[in-house]
């Protein structure tokens, strides 16, 4: 099986050009795709995918409307709450709501950790054991925002949408784009699926409807970069839990990835020049 290019590839994270996926009728050409992209999920586990079907147009739409949405105030976002518990994963979540945890099972889970873990702080007004040891306090960590959309025929998650008249046109958009994304993830399983040499190139999308989706917009506010450099983090490592995440990037970057090949705390930057990839 053919490896990506490593001169076609930023950071060491391969990237894939999907562009002869839709304009080729050859096998070959769809084949040649399908590999690059299994190979780089075995290898690497993430892979740049340019000339896909959403647009950079469909994209940077999409990042307008988050803007807006984060730029209202917190009363107006905190008309769509989060609803309480860990069961539906939808509506806004403000900062301090959600945590990942670093844990790396080096700890025993004591009480007092487990319930530290699943402590909310409101407002970001955060407490460490290394503030309760030291008294000295501790820079705000997992500093983000976010808000969580799904399908609207889900009624195990369903959608928590803002008023209308809150931010017009956010909730049509948004449902458009969330479907359209869905036919983007559709050809990266057929791809998977096909690099993986399976018969059927469509035996990932028998176990997946579209409905089970989650369409995440997240925003990082401003902290000072002391903080920062206090260990602060924004969003911990962790693991996405998901068949497959597709990302896009505005033009800040900020994200790390880990690789096999290279042995840890080290990560590598993901490249934000490459506005219209999917990760």
């Amino acid at each position: 099986m053919p490896s990506p290019d490593t001169a076609n590839s930023h950071f060491g994270v391969p990237v894939v050009d999907f562009a002869k996926w839709h304009t080729s009728s050859a096998c070959s050409e769809k084949q040649k795709i399908a590999s690059q992209l299994a190979d780089a999920c075995k290898t690497v586990g993430f892979v740049y995918i340019i000339n896909h079907l959403l647009p950079p147009e469909k994209v940077a739409e999409a990042f307008a409307w988050s803007k807006k949405l984060f730029e209202l105030t917190q009363g107006q976002k905190m008309l769509a709450p989060h609803p309480p518990g860990h069961v539906v994963h939808r509506g806004y979540s403000w900062p301090g709501l959600e945590k990942v945890s670093n844990s790396m099972g080096d700890e025993a889970d004591t009480a007092e950790l487990v319930k530290e873990l699943r402590q909310v702080y409101p407002k970001n007004q955060t407490k460490s054991r290394q503030e309760k040891k030291t008294g000295a306090p501790f820079p705000d960590t997992h500093r983000q925002e976010s808000y969580e959309i799904g399908s609207d025929h889900y009624p195990e998650q369903p959608n928590i949408w803002l008023p209308n008249d809150i931010l017009p046109g956010f909730r049509a958009f948004m449902t458009s784009f969330y479907w359209e994304s869905w036919t983007n993830a559709k050809m990266i399983l057929q791809a998977i699926a096909m690099g993986l040499g399976l018969d059927d190139e469509d035996y990932f999308l028998h176990h997946h409807s579209g409905h089970e989706n989650q369409l995440r917009l997240l925003h990082y506010p401003a902290v000072p970069a002391a903080n920062i450099e206090q260990e602060a983090t924004r969003m911990g490592a962790h693991s996405d839990w998901g068949s497959i995440t597709m990302l896009f990037q505005d033009d800040c970057g900020g994200l790390e990835v880990m690789i096999p090949s290279v042995p840890p705390p080290s990560g590598f930057p993901l490249d934000p020049s490459i506005r219209e990839s999917a990760i």
